[in-house]
This record gives C-alpha cells, structure tokens and sequence, in this order.
C-alpha cells in the first residue's frame, strides 16, 4: 500500500409483518451522546483582585454499543421503539469542574445479528462469535475549558472548546442464525420432522404449507465428538430471492451454514417432481447469494419407504444420475420412521469436519467513524524546527479518536484514511522520504512508501 505508516511512539491522547411472526429483522436509528462544552470562567476568591481561568472540560457522551445477549432469539424488542439515543456529556463548570459523562447506551441482539449501514446495505459488525460487545459509534468527545488555553500572552481567554457531535446513523439489523447445517426444501417436505427426530428440538409439525415460520435449531450428538447444530429452514418456493412469499427473510438463515441437506418429497406426495424440485431450489440459493454454488450440499430422499419396491428404486436411480458427483451424495431416507438417517448423519458430520473453517462471517465494511467525517478539513505541512511533517484538522483529530491504533484493523483502517483521502499524495509533494517522522495530535509515525 503505498504511504504506509510504522507506528514507532505514542503519547496521551423490512417491509412490516404481523407480530405472530419471527422477527429477525429491523430498521432503527441510533444516535451518540454529544460532548459536553468546555466551561468559560474565572477564579473569584475574596481579596484576589484577578483570578485566572477556571473553566472546566466538558464530559465525554455517551457511546452507542451492542452487545449479544444468548437469551435472546429474536430482534421483537427492536419492532416498536425506532430511535435509540445515548445521554450527552454536562457542560463543565467553574473552579475546573469536570462535567459528567453521558451514559452509554447498550443495546442487546441475538447472537447471530448483523448490523448493516441502512442505505449502503455495508456491514458494520457481525456479532457472532467472539465479537459479543461492540461500540458502534462514539461519543463526542467533551470540550477543553478556558484554562486550557491560558498563555503568556492570553492570560483571560474568553473562549472553549465545544463539545465534539454526537453521530446518528440510520441501521439494519438482520438475524442470521448460527448452524452447522441447514435443511432446505420445499414446505411440506419432511424437514422439521427429520430435525425433531434426530436432535434435541421440538419444532411445530403439521401437514400444511408454512408450518414453520422460524428457524428451528437444534444439536445432533453423535459418538465421538462429531456432533453439529442443525437448523431447519423454513420451506422455500419459486421466487423466494425475489421476496415471494417470505423469501428473503428465510433465505437469510442459510448464510453461515457450512453444509446444506436437500430434503426432498421423493415419493412426490404432492405431485412434484423431486428431481426438479431439487434444481428449483438451488436456483433460489443461487439467486440470493451466489457463494451457495460452492457450499456442500446432501440430498436427503424423504418419504421413499411409501413406495413400492420398483418405483424407489427408479426414483433414486434418477436422483443419483442427475445430482449425485463429488462431495453431494443421495440418501434414501424416511423421517417418519428413521430409516436411513445414521448413515445422512455420519456422512454430514465428516463433511462439516472437512468445511468447519467456511461458515460465513461477514467482515466490516462500512465505518461510522470514517464516514461521519469526510467532508471537514485537514492541512499537511513540513516543521523545520522539529523536521517533522505535521497533519492537522477537525478530520484528522476525530479520526484518531475514534480508532483503536493499537489494533490490526484499527491500524489497517488508518492507513486506508490516509490513503483514501490523498494525505499521502500531500506528504509527497512536500517531498517526504522513507524514515522521515509524520507527527499527528501527540502520536508519531515512521513513514514508509
């Protein structure tokens, strides 16, 4: 990357649905605590004709964090309250009095829950994982009082310091549940009753379209330790990555799956055929998200137990031709009475053994703290008593504030700044060198290109 940065020291500084229904996503907004203002006074004291500056710091507002709360399976508590404000900092006061911090604002989601910029779609967080509290945006931070800026030559200032702005920022929330492997079929086809044969769950069983409207998790134990969560998807139709019928907000549950079982009205009950079902679907998981081409899939054959000998065996055959090739293998099996269904669970247990690294994770893409101040002002200059490069500005200080330079992202996210925003091609007109020391609000950098 060109304008690279050596750290070297550093010193201080959806649409709407019934409530019956799964709510696994949410529009709201979210705003910080604004900084407190720095204080403008002087010291009064009896027989002291002339005091000097006394104004305190503003306190620093409250920050807007998320944490996940594993009580939690649903994001219902974000359905009726849209705006959710952090407590700004007190001003400070007289006699150099700190004013108070505004409150943080913790807000708790469901293991699982994305975060995504409203209009961009670009993910903030994923909070899964180890990533269970994150800060999302910031508090302002509070204003230097007057005494602050007492000189030699300012001896009664009689300004300070504002308190920084609070950030709001309009968010998607989408739960997007965490399993292993992930049933995926047509309704009605043997789904929730292959989970609750084989796992700890209970799911609802009826003979019906959309008898779930949730996904069902559930843990299969298997000997040796290669045991794995299982999720049955809610039934899926033509259309579903278009948003026919609940489309998008069942397809969403299958992203992080590292394995998908088919599960199929092999006896075609319902008068479908199973080999087309099959490529229906797979069609709707392409559509929605590409990357499920690459994800291993099994096929379960439901239901064949029901048919005569002759016609199984056809019927499979037909299966086995079309689909079968490479990792995704047809199981003939029956969720009614069990058969078949040691040998579907051994054989995608060795499976998620062999993909346990690919389930999704959804790395940030979009950085309130970055975004909330590309339009304010920076200047680069060269300091020939100190020979350091200088870089100044409401942008530049924000920035450092907000970023955790201590961290790999943090510090790969500064450099991008610096990049992005052509402070590098700055330094180079002024004609910096690799060596030379870049010096910004109390930290100093080595620089590199």
């Amino acid at each position: 990357m060109s304008g690279v940065f050596l750290k070297t020291a550093t010193v201080g500084s959806s649409p709407e649905r019934g409530t019956d229904l799964f709510a696994d996503h949410a529009e709201v907004t979210i705003k910080s605590g604004k900084g407190g203002d720095g204080h403008v006074s002087f010291h009064r004291e009896k027989f002291v004709a002339a005091g000097g500056p006394d104004g305190g710091d503003g306190g620093k507002g409250g920050d807007v964090i998320f944490e996940v709360d594993k009580g939690m399976s649903t994001l219902q508590s974000f359905r009726y309250k849209r705006k959710f404000v952090a407590e700004s900092g007190e001003e400070g006061g007289g006699n150099r009095r700190h004013g108070k911090s505004g409150k943080d604002l913790i807000l708790k989601v469901p293991e699982g829950t994305v975060i995504f910029e409203a209009t961009s779609h670009k993910v903030i967080t994923d909070m899964s994982g180890d990533n269970s509290r994150v800060t999302v945006i910031k508090g302002g931070k509070g204003g230097k009082g007057n005494w602050h800026y007492a000189t030699s030559t300012m001896q009664i200032p009689q300004y300070a310091e504002p308190g920084g702005d609070a950030i709001e920022l309009q968010i998607a929330l989408e739960l997007k549940c965490i399993a292993d492997v992930g049933l995926v079929g047509y309704p009605n086809v043997g789904k929730s009753t292959l989970l609750s044969r084989v796992s700890n769950a209970k799911p609802k069983i009826a003979d019906y379209h959309f008898t779930t409207l949730e996904p069902n998790l559930g843990v299969v134990d298997l000997e040796g330790n290669k045991g794995f969560v299982m999720a049955d998807i809610p039934g899926l139709i033509e259309g579903a990555s278009e948003g026919v019928g609940l489309g998008h907000d069942f397809l969403r549950h299958i992203e992080r799956t590292k394995v998908l079982i088919h599960v199929v009205d092999a006896a075609s009950i319902e008068g479908r055929d199973p080999v087309e079902d099959i490529r229906k679907i797979d069609n709707e998981l392409v559509s929605y998200n590409a990357d499920m081409s690459k994800r291993p899939q099994i096929i379960a054959a439901n239901k064949l137990d029901i048919l005569p000998e002759e016609e199984r065996e056809a019927v499979l055959k037909r299966l086995k031709d079309s689909y079968e090739k490479g990792e995704t293998k047809v199981f003939p099996v029956s969720a009614a009475t069990g058969e078949g269904l040691k040998e579907l669970l051994y054989y995608t247990s060795e499976l998620v053994l062999a993909h346990k690294d690919e389930g999704a994770v959804f790395e940030q893409e979009y950085f309130p703290e970055y975004d909330v101040s590309v339009s304010e002002p920076f200047t680069v200059s060269y300091d020939s008593k100190e020979n350091e490069y200088v870089i100044e500005g409401p942008r530049i200080e924000k920035m450092l504030g907000y970023t955790n330079l201590n961290s790999e992202k943090g510090f790969l996210f500064f450099q991008k700044f610096i990049k992005d925003n052509g402070i590098d091609n700055e330094l180079k007109k002024l004609g910096i060198q690799d060596g030379d020391t870049v010096r910004m609000y109390g930290h100093w950098f080595e620089y590199y290109d």
